[in-house]
């Protein structure tokens, strides 16, 4: 998956400006996606120059002027055509994993630490999409079919962060079960 296509993808919802674009990035679809503001606007530019997006320039007094983005039919077009196509998991690439696996060359504690330490980021990032999840997904039922969408991605999010904090509560768990058999 590009960027691009999560760009389109919000837009497809409501037009957007760069601003705008990157705090949802920040706020609601970090679950499965982050960007920098910088990698925005630098795929919105090359969405422009490909038709799939259009800017709506919009005054600001005392401010330099607004661009909103909407996805033009081009834009929706591509999009469908990548949501069609089939899509494979993404391997994981994670630095504790691999840190993980070589602890047994450091003392327990240290990687104990690490754990407890990713675990209360976990858990920060969590709580903030299970307040996202309380404050958006509520009426599940009534929802239209954009929300409802948006909700999955958020539901998604929040199980694979409590999936992560159960993970390093199980490898404290473990390396310090280890701990107490070497020590003791």
């Amino acid at each position: 998956m590009a960027l691009a296509h999560t760009i389109l993808a919000v837009l497809s919802g409501e037009p957007h400006s760069g601003y705008a674009l990157s705090k949802q990035f920040t706020e609601n679809n970090g679950c499965y996606w982050r960007a920098t503001q910088q990698q925005i606007y630098r795929e919105l530019a090359k969405l422009e120059e490909q038709g799939m997006i259009t800017p709506t320039t919009i005054p600001q007094d005392g401010r330099p002027d607004k661009k909103l983005y909407s996805i033009t039919e081009t834009g929706k077009e591509h999009l469908r055509e990548w949501i069609v196509q089939p899509s494979e998991p993404t391997p994981i690439r994670e630095d504790l994993l691999v840190k993980v696996l070589a602890a047994h060359l450091v003392p327990r504690p240290l990687i104990i630490q690490e754990l407890e330490r990713r675990r209360e980021i976990h858990l920060h990032i969590l709580s903030t999409y299970q307040e996202l999840q309380q404050r958006h997904c509520q009426s599940w039922h009534e929802m239209p079919i954009e929300d409802k969408c948006r909700c999955l991605t958020l539901r998604r999010g929040v199980r694979y962060e409590t999936d992560w904090v159960e993970w390093c509560d199980e490898a404290i768990q473990m390396l310090n079960e280890s701990l107490t058999t070497v020590v003791g």
